[in-house]
Order: structure tokens, then C-alpha cells, then sequence
């Protein structure tokens, strides 16, 4: 690797296929050398996870060597074959396949051919197969299915690409970052409206952002840092590989697939070079106010104290958004009046209650505490509820004529992730509205077993308090973790 001086930076560039005969015995099918001593699976997992940390931890000094050079030998890193086994055995080994058909247990003995073909540069994406999935609005959000193969060559260059612009990424940027999570979002917007003077609240909301990124102007980003002619070669063949669906094959002259390991990467560099940064110089020089900014992936939250600010901030972030082909969704896009004041200066001019915003599946309310105090109150997202009831309506009816106790433990489950996701302080009652339902589902599922079965409710409370948990606090107070982390 070299900076853009030409100078190299201390790193050893291996050979294409680094001296590794035991882990090449095993790849073409034969047994050890005798005299070699068999490694055991879970020592050679941990070493191969190890080899790609200290590659990563090496880049990563690179970057923070020299923040401006751009880094001109990456590729080699991507063909390695033990870089490409450990991406492969971190995959999920049940996901959906591609449009190749190919599965994680078969696909393991074709790594090094892999490796082979992307070190001589005749390595070519596969389409993506795209499917839809139901969204809380009742729209439906459409998913891109990479083949596996590329799976694993997107999975290495994303970790790659994660740890140069980890560098670079703003504070405020949340989504698809290591170490940060959606409750950290969450808490440093809830901690942020009630300890700064915050008037008024900004939800933006971008029209289909993921398939309207211009990849002309993506390609320009990932060059501020990336020198290396190879790595933007592949970027460009996975985004113009086109999309397979229902048999018909179509070019993708912009977007990125949502659902491949790399896309997530992809949009969060898109965003810090057309939102984050000038957002940040816009809250520097601009704002006089205090003001907040919350990004998550493409879900944003800004809160102003002036409301003239919090105007001309849309106004000219919907010019800025223009310029690199996204747009403003109106209707989901809106400023409203929120936080410690609201109340009062609604009640003075006699226009109700303040208004509610959504963010990363809760909505957030103007309430007070136990001690009348200022408090932003998370509830979950009635329509989140009901979409995630009606799935669940579906698989229960799927899985009508299993066991009850097999029905019991997958219930068990489901309500343990729900909990561990929405059980935030004061958001009880809503999970425990949530629980209720799971109930009543279960109830006419398993009567409809029969056309003469009519289970009465003791027996059902009775499977309930056995099998499905009732709802517990999984997160702690916004300020408590906001606290611990700085």
C-alpha cells in the first residue's frame, strides 16, 4: 500500500497464492501430508478471523497516518483466499440464494478458483435477483439477492471500505457502523431534544434512496480515498450487473441493490459527501440556535431551537439532495413544533397537542416524567405492531399443525426479540398490547386445528404463562448510556 506519494507505508504485499499447503490440501479434497498434525476447525476459524483483523488494523493505521492520501494498493488484499474463507464463514449459511442457485455447504470447495479468477481479472458479477418485502406503510421494499460468490468478494471489499471511511464518518452518523446500534441513535436524539433548547423537529425522508444513488457521483466519493484503479473496477461491475426479476434481465444505470453486503457501506459514504458534511458546515456557520442532527443509514432527524432556521435548512437541503439525483419525499418529509416548550406555546395559541414524530420503528411523544419534568416518551410504532402481527398471522398458519410445544418455543423467541428491541424505559404497555395479540393469534390458531375445537381462555393463559414471556425493560434510560459511552 502507498500513499499518493509513492511512498509505501511498510506493508508486505503477499503473493497471489500465499504458501498455505495444508489449508490447500483440504480445499483440492486431499488428505494431510503424513506427518502434518490436523488442525482443529474452530483453531483455523479463529486464525483465519485473526489474518483479517490484523490486515484491517493495518489499513486502518494507513489511513490514519496520512487522512488525505488516497490508498493505491488494496486489491490484493480481496483475492486472498483466506480473506475470502473467512468472509465466507461468516455469511449466513441459510440465506436466500441467488440467481446462480448456489448454497453455502456446496460453494466452500470453489474459494481458490475464486481467488484465482479475481487475481487474473476474469472474475464477472451476477445479477442480483430482486424480491419484495412488506413495509409498515403497506408498500412493499424491494431487496436485491447477490449470488454467493459475490457475496463473499462484496463482504471482504465492505470491511475494507468500512475501516477507511470509519476514519472519516461524522459523529451523528449511526447506521451500519461498528460498535453503534439503532439504541444509540435513538438515545443520543432523545438526550439531545431534552438537554438542548430544541423547538422544532426536521423528519426527512428520502424518496426510494437506495434506488435513486447515482453511481456517477459514487464513484467520484469512493475516489477521495481509494486510488487503487481494481476495487473501483469491481465496485463497478456488482453496480452494473442489472437486476433479474421474474426472468427479465435489467441494466441499473443508477441505485444500489439494497440487501448485498456491500450496499450498506456504499450508502453511507453516498450520504456522508451529500448530507453529513455539509449539514455539519451548515450547523457551523449557519445555525445561531442549538442545534441537532441523528442519521441513521437514510432515516434523518435534525432539531433546530429557531424555527426560521429550521425552515431555510429544508429549503436549501432540498436543493443540495437535487444535485446528487435524490429528492425530498413530501408527505413523510415534515417540521414540526417539538420539545420541552411545545406544550406550553401549543396551549397559548390553543393549537393541541404537540405533534408526534417516527423514528427506527418508535414514536416519539412530548410528556413529562414522574417529576414533571420534560421527558420524550418512545412508544412502538402502531403500524410497525401491525405489520409485524400480520406476519405473524401468516407464519402461525404455516406452522398450525406443529407441536404445540414447538409452536410454544418459536413464540418464546419472537417475543424475546421483540422485547429486546422495544423494551426501552416507559414503553410497557405497548409491548405488553403486543404480547396480548400474540395470544389471541395463537388461540385461533390452534382451534383452527379443528372445525369443532373451541379452546377455552384458561387453557390458553395456561400455555401463554408457560411458554410466552411477558415484557420486560431490555434497554437502559437514553442518559445512563449516552453517559457510559462519553
Amino acid at each position: 500500500m502507498t500513499n499518493g506519494q509513492g511512498q509505501s507505508d511498510g506493508e508486505i504485499v503477499p503473493e497471489k497464492f500465499p504458501n498455505n499447503p495444508q489449508g490447500a490440501e483440504g480445499m483440492e479434497g486431499r488428505s494431510p501430508v503424513k506427518g502434518n498434525v490436523q488442525e482443529h476447525p474452530s483453531h483455523r476459524t479463529q486464525r483465519r478471523q485473526e489474518e483479517m483483523q490484523s490486515m484491517l488494523e493495518r489499513i486502518r493505521k494507513a489511513v490514519r497516518r496520512d487522512k488525505k492520501a488516497k490508498l493505491t494498493s488494496l486489491y490484493h488484499h480481496v483475492y486472498r483466499v483466506e480473506h475470502l474463507r473467512s468472509a465466507y464463514y461468516q455469511l449466513k449459511r441459510k440465506a436466500a440464494v441467488g440467481v446462480d442457485g448456489e448454497t453455502w455447504q456446496h460453494y466452500g470447495q470453489e474459494l481458490e478458483d475464486l481467488s484465482d479468477r479475481l487475481g487474473r481479472g476474469a472474475y464477472r458479477a451476477t445479477p442480483v435477483r430482486r424480491v419484495y418485502i412488506p413495509k409498515a406503510d403497506g408498500r412493499e421494499r424491494p431487496l436485491g439477492i447477490s449470488a454467493l460468490e459475490d457475496k463473499i468478494v462484496e463482504s471482504v471489499t465492505a470491511q475494507i471500505l468500512s475501516v477507511i471511511w470509519e476514519e472519516e464518518f461524522l459523529g451523528f452518523s449511526y447506521g451500519f457502523r461498528p460498535g453503534r446500534s439503532p439504541h444509540q441513535a435513538l438515545d443520543a436524539l432523545t438526550v439531545g431534544i431534552e438537554r438542548k433548547r430544541v423547538r422544532w423537529v426536521l423528519e426527512v425522508d428520502i424518496r426510494a434512496y437506495y434506488d435513486t444513488i447515482s453511481q456517477e457521483w459514487l464513484g467520484k466519493f469512493i475516489e477521495h480515498r481509494i486510488g487503487d484503479r481494481r476495487i473501483l473496477n469491481l465496485i463497478q461491475k456488482w453496480m452494473q450487473a442489472g437486476v433479474l426479476e421474474k426472468g427479465q434481465w435489467t441494466l441499473s444505470e443508477e441505485g444500489v441493490p439494497q440487501g448485498n453486503p456491500i450496499s450498506p457501506i456504499l450508502a453511507n459514504i453516498y450520504l456522508h459527501y451529500a448530507f453529513d458534511q455539509w449539514a455539519q458546515q451548515w450547523r457551523k456557520q449557519k445555525a445561531r440556535g442549538d442545534m441537532i442532527i441523528v442519521r441513521y443509514a437514510d432515516d434523518i432527524v435534525v432539531g433546530f431551537e429557531n424555527q426560521a432556521e429550521a425552515e431555510r435548512f429544508k429549503e436549501e437541503l432540498t436543493e443540495r439532495l437535487k444535485k446528487f439525483n435524490l429528492e425530498l419525499q413530501g408527505e413523510k418529509t415534515r417540521l414540526i413544533e417539538f420539545g420541552r416548550y411545545a406544550a406550553a406555546d401549543r396551549a397559548r395559541r390553543k393549537a393541541g397537542k404537540p405533534e408526534t414524530f417516527n423514528f427506527l420503528g418508535f414514536c416519539h411523544i412530548c410528556s413529562k416524567n414522574s417529576k414533571g419534568y420534560f421527558c420524550v416518551l418512545r412508544q412502538t410504532m402502531k403500524k410497525r405492531m401491525q405489520t409485524k402481527l400480520k406476519t405473524l398471522k401468516i407464519e402461525m398458519k404455516r406452522r398450525m399443525h406443529l407441536p404445540v410445544r414447538d409452536q410454544g418455543q418459536w413464540l418464546q423467541a419472537v417475543l424475546q426479540g421483540h422485547y429486546q428491541y422495544y423494551g426501552v424505559p416507559r414503553n410497557g404497555p405497548a409491548m405488553g398490547s403486543f404480547r396480548k395479540e400474540v395470544v389471541r393469534l395463537w388461540k385461533r390458531t390452534l382451534e383452527r386445528r379443528s372445525q369443532k375445537s373451541n379452546i377455552p381462555w384458561e387453557r390458553i393463559n395456561q400455555l401463554a404463562k408457560k411458554w410466552l414471556p411477558y415484557p420486560r425493560i431490555c434497554q437502559p434510560y437514553p442518559n445512563q448510556r449516552i453517559h457510559v459511552i462519553t
